[in-house]
């Protein structure tokens, strides 16, 4: 045995790999046995697993693409291929670079012209409760800055423990963090029967279950839910507000599908239910909130910029906070200047305006996509409200079940598996999420392209069809 083997975190060790990167390691090698000619019923993998947007099929934004692009190689201002308002604002982020130059490092909580920037949206996102700057943390994604929280609220040598309690169904990444930190996770389940909704009894159930186990100190939630689809009203935000003022907890709300929401739902964000709500309330329950321009509208994932809101923390803590956040030097450049072309595009009037507009309004097509799955024998799915997922429920038949056991999987994950393999479509399972034992899920993206999203539903038609068929 080597001695790293020997001395790794054991922290580490409890973070299992996800059964779903077997999945995604046989969706390589398919796309590789389609390169070198074999025959399938397929010409090409359809990947709606993750909220990759890019990678689903959708063309970057050109205005993003032009400012960064002008950003790296500002001779590119010089040449008139570049729209006016550009050229304007890519000088005006170089202006607010060291030395000009993206290269650069930037503050700790990045460069202050756009953590401005940001503070300024806020305020206009939460209808005029107000937001500092000096609150406010850029950071390389918005997991990068939750892992960096869970760091500040977690003592991994206390006993009890320090758990923090997550909702049923959660993405895995944020489960991953909190074993990397070591802490305790209390699972509250999301209502399905009622479309996902968060239930402050719940939150009670699992705060008393946590007792003699661990320390609960933090409530997380995410708001439109990832992969439930759910938003939560402005009455059910207020609830869990309550909730975790009379139980003491920390608030962690994840908001990054903020511009995603369909139908009649609207987005409060926790930011502005608890300024909203007033004293003693707005100056006493400890928040941070979490955004993106990997989740937004950008769909920039690769890019890895993120931000953080910290609301009524002690200022001894938001020392410990800057501290946390400078141990890396800054955020990436580039993802920085990404947040600010996304919280301040293009206006009317604006030479990129009308492009940017047009792409901005497209149809997403939830409803449809939900009316086309809830046809299809076997599967039940709420109307997704917000997000970038749909999440539908999978009633198998016993032989299903029997022959995924039999061969060491889970059930969701057997569909899955065989879904890739003779329909060319890769989701995930529901088990990757956590869900009500004896129920069966599968999460695939809404967002591709309108051709990619038709070829995906008619082939998960054909596919499911005959699984049905093959195991009643």
């Amino acid at each position: 045995m080597s001695t790293l083997q020997e001395k790794v975190c054991p922290h580490v060790r409890n973070m299992k790999q996800s059964g779903f990167g077997v999945l995604l390691g046989r969706a390589r090698q398919i796309k590789e046995e389609l390169k070198q000619g074999e025959r399938k019923p397929y010409t090409e993998v359809i990947d709606v697993s993750s909220g990759d947007l890019h990678s689903a099929g959708l063309k970057p934004l050109s205005f993003v693409r032009q400012v960064l692009a002008a950003c790296l190689y500002p001779e590119l201002m010089s040449s008139n291929r570049l729209p006016v308002d550009v050229k304007q604002r890519a000088r005006r982020l170089l202006g607010a670079c060291s030395g000009e130059s993206v290269g650069s490092y930037t503050a700790a909580s990045g460069i202050p012209d756009i953590v401005h920037k940001l503070s300024e949206f806020i305020t206009r996102r939460d209808g005029g409760v107000l937001s500092h700057p000096q609150n406010i943390y850029i950071s390389p994604g918005s997991q990068w800055s939750i892992t960096n929280l869970l760091k500040l609220l977690v003592n991994n040598s206390a006993s009890p423990r320090t758990g923090v309690l997550i909702p049923v169904p959660c993405h895995a990444t944020t489960i991953m963090s909190l074993m990397q930190v070591g802490a305790a996770i209390v699972p509250y389940y999301l209502n399905e029967e009622q479309g996902w909704k968060l239930q402050v009894e719940e939150l009670h159930r699992a705060l008393e279950s946590a007792k003699g186990i661990c320390n609960p100190v933090a409530l997380y939630v995410i708001n439109p839910g990832n992969p439930s689809g759910h938003v939560q009203s402005r009455e059910s935000i207020q609830e869990v507000i309550q909730f975790v003022s009379e139980q003491r907890l920390f608030l962690l709300a994840d908001e990054v599908y903020q511009e995603y929401i369909y139908g009649e739902k609207e987005f409060f964000s926790y930011k502005r239910v608890l300024g909203e709500m007033g004293p003693p309330l707005s100056d006493t329950v400890e928040l941070a909130s979490f955004y993106s321009a990997s989740k937004g509208f950008l769909g920039e994932c690769g890019l890895r910029g993120g931000y953080v809101e910290l609301v009524n923390l002690d200022p001894a803590v938001m020392k410990h906070v800057y501290t946390l956040f400078s141990k890396d030097s800054c955020a990436p450049v580039l993802a920085q200047i990404a947040l600010d072309l996304m919280v301040d595009p293009p206006q009317p009037g604006d030479p990129s305006h009308p492009l940017y507009n047009m792409v901005g309004s497209a149809n997403l097509r939830p409803a449809f996509l939900t009316q086309v799955v809830n046809s299809l024998p076997g599967f039940s799915c709420h109307p997704v409200e917000g997000g970038a997922f749909v999440f539908p429920r999978l009633h198998l038949p016993p032989k299903a079940i029997q022959k995924a056991k039999k061969a060491g999987m889970q059930p969701d994950m057997f569909y899955c598996s065989r879904l890739l393999e003779e329909g060319g479509v890769l989701t995930k399972p529901g088990s990757e999420y956590g869900q009500k034992e004896g129920t069966y899920h599968i999460r695939f993206c809404i967002l591709p392209t309108v051709d990619i999203m038709e070829e995906l539903l008619k082939r998960l038609t054909s596919f499911h069809m005959q699984f049905m068929k093959d195991f009643s």
